[in-house]
């Protein structure tokens, strides 16, 4: 995440320098750094996507050996001192010649210049000498432009841009992926899969080497589902089961008995999933089944995992126990090896009127006498100080886990169900999830969550089969 404000530094009020009042040589500048977020930036607002501007390793192979700006983006600083400086407001552009000496990198520091060189008292037209030097005092870029200058005086406040902030969406999950990729494809049962999503997310994990799909439905309705949906899955081992309650028990015996070593919810409800496996006794450890939600935020530092937001709705205190313990595990083959933990209430003080908060106390104590192994934990914490470092400062907070958590776990299923909704709808989070405290790893998404949520879960009960592999939960 890169984020940018150019009207830093600038004073409130924006002038111009009306045609009478130019001379000859008079001159104005500007000094400006290049980030990677300007070069970015640039890429989205014009549409420019040249690999030798943004792709490093593509970069690294041209004639100038590493990542440089659009040329055009020097072009564009030469425009700004134009309208905001000499002439200033009101000025006309009309004609700009530029030459590229040298290419412009990122951490090189500008300094760009206009320098008035003829006037046109007819026309009120000027030409101005425009060049940019950089830090070791090399003219990368230079030219002429010509313009109508303004001849009334304007005098406006400047208008103050907004921050903008450059994310590289879904950035997290792509690491997700990359991590396991090098991994054999396991065999994973898909559990009903009668909706185009559910079945294209399973597609899609086949085709990426996550998953070898057995497909588990009535046979008629997945092979309407994938006509419909132009879906190939002639290549796939398909089941034939009655309703969606069938296909979760197949699905159960399954993985119960080592012909699959992960499950996958297509667009049955989760409780009709839920309930096969609990009722496989061969399918339960002496774990407790819970959810995480793996979550790419852009707005924060790194990847965060929620629970339990699917499947526990008031969890006791040794069930939250087992929970915790599953999100800790999760971060671990995450390659977290020490997850920071916030354990989330309303208010970060205990009180005896909110049982949330001592439950986060027992917790802590429970970890302090390993009980729960292998995180940082800290609680109750409300949202706001769990998040934000700065926030805990300002109520007198020290923690080890504030404004750096990598766990956020919630009371109930109520805030942490409506709490990882607001990630995915409101701060645009990147989701998948999966089930934990089973003998086999379940992806568990929401009906509404496309294929790429879909294959981002794959990927993660793919990574989960593999460790259980080493270690049997």
């Amino acid at each position: 995440m890169n984020t940018m404000n150019t009207g830093l530094n600038e004073p409130d009020i924006i002038s111009n320098v009306v045609y009478e009042d130019l001379q000859i040589g008079q001159s104005a500048s500007q000094v400006r750094t290049l980030t990677n977020a300007d070069i970015q930036a640039f890429a989205t607002v014009s549409g420019d996507i040249n690999p030798a501007h943004l792709d490093a390793e593509y970069a690294a192979q041209t004639l100038f050996h590493g990542v440089i700006a659009h040329g055009m983006w020097g072009g564009a600083l030469i425009s700004t001192i134009l309208g905001t400086r000499l002439p200033g407001p009101g000025t006309i552009y009309l004609e700009q010649n530029l030459h590229f000496a040298k290419p412009v990198r990122i951490g090189d520091t500008l300094t760009v210049s206009a320098t008035v060189v003829a006037k046109d008292d007819e026309k009120k037209r000027v030409t101005l000498d425009c060049e940019i030097i950089n830090q070791k005092g090399d003219r990368v870029v230079y030219g002429n432009a010509l313009v109508i200058a303004p001849t009334e005086k304007v005098s406006r406040p400047r208008t103050r841009l907004p921050t903008m902030t450059m994310f590289d969406l879904g950035e997290r999950q792509r690491h997700l992926l990359d991590s396991v990729k090098d991994l054999p494809a396991i065999r994973c049962a898909v559990v009903h899969p009668c909706d185009a999503d559910s079945l294209q997310g399973a597609v899609d994990a086949a085709r990426q080497g996550l998953i070898i799909p057995v497909l588990i439905a009535p046979l008629e309705k997945l092979l309407a589902v994938a006509t419909a949906a132009n879906i190939d899955i002639s290549a796939f081992e398909k089941i034939d089961a009655p309703h969606s309650d069938g296909a979760a028990a197949i699905a159960a015996e399954m993985a119960a008995t080592g012909k699959v070593e992960a499950m996958m919810k297509g667009s049955l409800h989760t409780d009709e999933l839920m309930h096969a496996v609990i009722e496989c006794a061969a399918l339960r450890t002496g774990r407790r089944l819970s959810h995480v939600y793996h979550l790419d935020v852009p707005m924060y530092h790194k990847l965060l995992l929620l629970t339990d937001a699917a499947l526990n709705i008031y969890p006791t205190l040794p069930e939250k126990a087992d929970i915790l313990q599953n999100a800790i595990n999760l971060a671990h083959a995450l390659s977290i090896p020490l997850p920071k933990v916030a354990l989330l209430s309303a208010v970060e003080t205990v009180n005896p009127k909110i049982m949330s908060t001592i439950d986060a106390a027992a917790l802590c104590k429970m970890a302090e006498r390993k009980q729960i192994t292998g995180a940082i934990i800290d609680g109750p914490l409300a949202f706001d100080n769990a998040i934000s470092a700065r926030a805990a400062q300002i109520k007198g907070i020290v923690s080890e886990v504030s404004g750096d958590v990598d766990i956020l776990m919630v009371p109930d299923l109520e805030s942490g169900n409506m709490l990882g909704k607001q990630f995915e709808y409101l701060a645009g989070a990147a989701t998948c999830g999966v089930v934990l405290g089973a003998k086999v790893p379940i992806a568990l998404t929401s009906r509404a969550d496309g294929p790429s949520s879909r294959v981002a879960s794959a990927a993660l009960v793919k990574l989960l089969a593999h460790e259980y592999r080493k270690n049997t939960p």
